[in-house]
């Protein structure tokens, strides 16, 4: 038994990335409600306690099976590379007067996932009027997104962004096949189609949609491909480097860079340890961005830092030199 997507000629040209601040905050309210994901959040979770007590998550985590079908209506496939939750929240509440018997209808192939939960009151009161459901089921995302996701999202997408620069190169390097091998250890490619390892059968082609590859910080350790016709099927994956996601900065740049260079560029250098944004690296070191846009831009301007755009934002990264004299090491020649 697995998942198998299957891709034509059509499909080898449509494979895309995207972040998704709505998929983050989803798997959060479910990661607080399963134990063994929180390995890798617990400074998070301590953090968080407080206002995630303050919300009634019940009845979004009646919608999330241990296994089986999460309605779709819920979470659509985002439609550009980096999209704000208020445009997906959007999309969300647009699904409360499209097709409501629709709606209905995902809602109960959730519910019946879960035994008793059809049956329960929350259930039944989401059966009976499905745009109520819709409404206060987006209400509920946007008061967990504001308490959960909101205050850490300049760290959560600069690892997500990170993630996808780095197997957009393995993409650009070695094709489908080097990508989807250092994805998770359950992908399998070959000969066109893409298989997760699982115990359920799933068997998709993807009809000239490609599929589109989505980051999570929260869905670890888990690999996720799912949605049904008429979305874009998706492939989400654990990011890389969650484990030090919420830890600390390594400090200060060594004494002999902070004479050469400046204190503050010398702490920005060794603060990109991944690639990251004038906006996640101004939340990180607690700069205003205008100060960390001027010593990015004397650092690129000095040949210690790269750049590449991903949606609207620019990323930087440390070059062979700047990599050098941030670790001690001599660059390669």
């Amino acid at each position: 038994m697995a998942f198998h997507f299957r891709f034509g000629a059509g499909d080898l040209l449509r494979c895309r990335f995207s972040v998704s601040p709505r998929w983050e905050t989803q798997e959060a309210v479910r990661t607080l409600l399963r134990p063994g994901r929180q390995q890798y959040h617990l400074p998070w979770l301590r953090g968080i306690r407080a206002a995630a007590d303050g919300l009634d998550l019940r009845p979004l985590w009646l919608l999330m099976p241990r296994a089986g079908h999460n309605p779709d209506f819920l979470g659509p496939p985002p439609l550009g590379p980096s999209v704000t939750f208020e445009e997906e929240l959007a999309r969300v509440r647009s699904a409360a007067g499209a097709d409501p018997q629709a709606v209905r209808e995902d809602l109960r192939r959730a519910l019946v996932c879960t035994p008793g939960a059809a049956e329960s009151a929350l259930g039944r009161r989401m059966l009976a009027d499905p745009a109520r459901a819709v409404r206060e089921l987006a209400d509920l995302y946007e008061q967990a997104w504001a308490a959960l996701i909101a205050p850490h999202w300049p760290r959560l997408r600069a690892l997500l962004e990170a993630d996808i620069l780095f197997h957009s190169r393995r993409l650009a390097a070695g094709g489908l096949e080097a990508l989807f091998d250092g994805l998770h250890p359950d992908l399998r490619w070959s000969d066109g189609t893409l298989t997760i390892d699982r115990p359920a059968h799933h068997d998709r082609s993807l009809d000239g949609q490609g599929l589109l590859l989505m980051p999570s910080a929260f869905v670890w350790p888990e690999v996720v491909g799912g949605y049904d016709p008429p979305w874009q099927p998706t492939l989400v994956y654990p990011a890389r480097g969650i484990g030090a996601l919420w830890t600390a900065s390594a400090g200060p740049a060594p004494q002999a860079l902070a004479r050469l260079l400046g204190r503050g560029r010398a702490d920005l250098l060794c603060a990109l340890d991944e690639p990251a944004s004038t906006t996640a690296l101004a939340h990180r070191l607690g700069l205003a961005p205008a100060t960390v846009s001027a010593h990015l831009k004397a650092l690129h301007g000095a040949g210690l830092l790269i750049s590449a755009r991903h949606g609207h934002q620019i990323l930087y990264e440390r070059t062979p030199l700047a990599i050098a004299l941030t670790t001690g090491s001599a660059p390669r020649t």
